[in-house]
């Protein structure tokens, strides 16, 4: 019954004081204001303000709708305005890839110069469960290489890669040419404080062949690598992320087997996969990893959409 164009023009009689005023200020003649508000009073029923008066007043009710106006008119400008304007949406972000860092942070540089109306929150420790809380809604995506069934979730592929065995130059498997489980019985492998579980190089290739080498936890990849290089312990991680320290000879890299490799997905909830940010981060993930990481590989376009989580798990963290 009331319209917004009832509001403004209630609030510019308020304002200029009369209705020669009030209607020049609308671009408007005096009469066709007067009808306008004559219309509307003949509709609600009662008076809006008493003509003729000096200076111009309200009725209780012509008041009580002034106010109504006062409160209206500034929520649908600013409305208006968030319409027009890309308001700032967060994307909340977390690793289960403890070695991602190394890539990730340029990764979300270049995506926050795309779309500076994007706020980045990154959250990483390794004694936090990032999956779990996607499922809760605290976060928006996971970085992880791990696929949890039934959790619905969908998981985008972003690329393939290859655990390598991490070994000092001078140790005893570095004239093997590929390494066995049996080989690793009496080393001391060095792992991020997670299950053991989580781990490809224990479920995939230590496992199945029955071996339990010793453990030892270390929760920082810098500090694994040096250890490693001091022939305090081996290590199982992604060929990229060892590729700068091999290149100056700290370590040497051994393929597991006939070559361990697994994949790296962005984990979202399902039905959340399409949304403008999260899309745009997770193709800008891609590229840049593509781009700039050695030792990986791209995913055909066939396996680039894949479902939500139903299936058993078939990669895991490393």
């Amino acid at each position: 019954m009331i319209e917004i164009k009832h509001l403004k023009t209630l609030q510019s009689l308020s304002h200029c004081g009369s209705l020669a005023a009030a209607a020049n200020h609308l671009h408007q003649t005096q009469s066709a204001l007067s009808h306008q508000f004559s219309d509307l009073e003949h509709r609600l029923g009662f008076r809006l303000f008493i003509r003729k008066s000096q200076p111009l007043r309200f009725t209780p009710q012509g008041e009580i709708l002034l106010r109504l106006a006062e409160q209206v008119l500034p929520l649908v400008q600013n409305a208006l305005c968030e319409c027009k304007e890309p308001s700032q949406t967060n994307l909340r972000i977390a690793i289960e890839c403890h070695s991602c860092i190394q890539w990730l942070t340029p990764a979300l540089k270049h995506f926050c110069e795309t779309w500076p109306q994007v706020n980045v929150n990154f959250k990483s420790g390794v004694t936090f469960d990032p999956q779990p809380a996607l499922q809760k809604r605290e976060l928006d995506v996971v970085l992880t290489s791990d696929i949890l069934p039934d959790s619905n979730l969908h998981y985008t592929p972003l690329f393939d890669y290859e655990v390598k065995l991490v070994i000092a130059p001078d140790h005893p498997l570095a004239n093997k040419l590929h390494i066995q489980p049996n080989d690793l019985i009496d080393e001391i492998l060095m792992i991020y404080p997670v299950q053991r579980q989580r781990f490809d190089i224990w479920r995939r290739f230590l496992q199945p062949a029955g071996v339990i080498p010793t453990l030892k936890n270390v929760d920082n990849t810098l500090l694994l690598i040096q250890m490693v290089a001091a022939r305090m312990g081996i290590a199982a991680l992604p060929h990229w992320v060892v590729e700068s320290f091999e290149r100056q000879g700290l370590v040497i890299t051994k393929t597991l087997g006939e070559g361990l490799w697994s994949r790296l997905y962005a984990a979202v909830r399902d039905g959340e996969q399409r949304q403008p940010e999260i899309d745009a981060f997770i193709r800008s993930a891609r590229q840049h990893a593509m781009q700039n990481l050695p030792f990986v590989k791209g995913i055909s376009k066939s396996s680039t959409n894949e479902p939500k989580a139903t299936q058993p798990e078939n990669s895991l963290q490393w």
